[in-house]
């Protein structure tokens, strides 16, 4: 999402090492099931959600009982609901701001 000061974080450090990066607007363009599906893989699906924003709270996801295949339709028509940025570089995946990994994946380590 354009407005998050997370993804203007994302974007800044990979713009001050000369990292070309291809932004996609999620409220423009939401993930597709699949896209999301390799995040869970990865990570889990209670990992990508967060849980501290509007979005979540006016989903009532704290009260609902909602299976997995629902929250992944959940996320896809409403991306705010992820923890902002996810970032993709090839088969590297990051969710959130995670300078650290970033790093390594600049340095090549």
């Amino acid at each position: 999402m354009k407005g998050s000061s997370a993804t203007r974080a994302a974007e800044r450090f990979f713009k001050e090492r000369r990292v070309k990066v291809h932004f996609v607007d999620l409220s423009q363009r939401p993930m597709s099931k699949g896209e999301i599906g390799r995040f869970v893989q990865e990570f889990g699906l209670e990992a990508l959600i967060d849980t501290q924003t509007k979005a979540y709270r006016d989903s009532h996801l704290e009260y609902l009982r909602v299976t997995e295949e629902g929250l992944l339709e959940k996320i896809a028509a409403e991306p705010r609901l992820l923890k902002l940025p996810p970032v993709r570089s090839g088969n590297l995946l990051s969710v959130g701001q995670a300078e650290a990994e970033w790093k390594k994946w600049v340095s090549g380590t």
